[in-house]
């Protein structure tokens, strides 16, 4: 199965958005009785589809995430149930919101991940294995995404956790300019639009990272 780029996702797709690894939407159904109903009707379409996103219904608006799980990655599957989600959408009224998306990524700097990882799998997930490749996962969903970060070995107090928020490549300039405008720098933009660093007025180090350039 070829694999989706970025090219593809936005010239198909204008209410979605790669983050990670998955396409994420939000849809501004605006009461709970609303979303239910779109909840419904993309349930069927899932259901037809034998492809089933991840839902999360609220009061005002219904988030969506999509990705093949079978393979772990983005297939013609999820770009076409998300073709026909966004037409649902459209039917009713229901408008998206693809600034208000985001996906956090706790990153930690070891030199050695085979001897940490399983720590950290057990004390977030409660299984030692739940490893994936440098990846920290928790398959029921309620922890971040922890991923370890191969680096030189170095002595502590150097930082080694950071955050990696991850948003819309559409979004990231404003996101750092109001990172910037309430106290922060800019450290690098060496490797943007894939990620930039910057830094607290302390100096704690964070990164906006979007799809493009991966």
């Amino acid at each position: 199965m070829a694999p989706i780029t970025l090219s593809d996702i936005e010239s198909r797709l204008s209410d979605w958005r790669k983050l990670t690894t998955s396409l994420h939407a939000r849809f501004l159904t605006k009461n709970f009785a609303a979303g239910l109903e779109f909840v419904t009707a993309v349930t069927e379409a899932a259901e037809a589809a034998n492809h089933h996103p991840d839902v999360k219904l609220t009061y005002p608006w219904v988030d969506l995430v999509l990705i093949s799980h079978d393979v772990n990655a983005l297939t013609s599957r999820d770009l076409d149930l998300a073709e026909k989600i966004s037409q649902l959408a459209t039917e009713r009224g229901i408008s998206a919101d693809p600034g208000a998306l985001a996906e956090l990524e706790v990153a930690l700097d070891t030199a050695d991940a085979e001897a940490i990882g399983p720590f950290w799998a057990a004390l977030l997930g409660g299984e030692a294995g739940r490893i994936d490749g440098d990846d920290v996962t928790d398959p029921r969903g309620r922890m971040p995404l922890l991923w370890l970060q191969n680096t030189e070995s170095h002595e502590t107090p150097r930082q080694r956790f950071h955050l990696d928020v991850w948003v819309p490549r559409d979004v990231a300039q404003a996101r750092i300019e109001a990172a910037i405008k309430a106290g922060g720098r800019l450290v690098s933009d060496n490797a943007a639009p894939s990620f930039w660093v910057l830094a607290d007025a302390e100096g704690n180090l964070a990164c906006i990272c979007t799809a493009a350039d991966r």
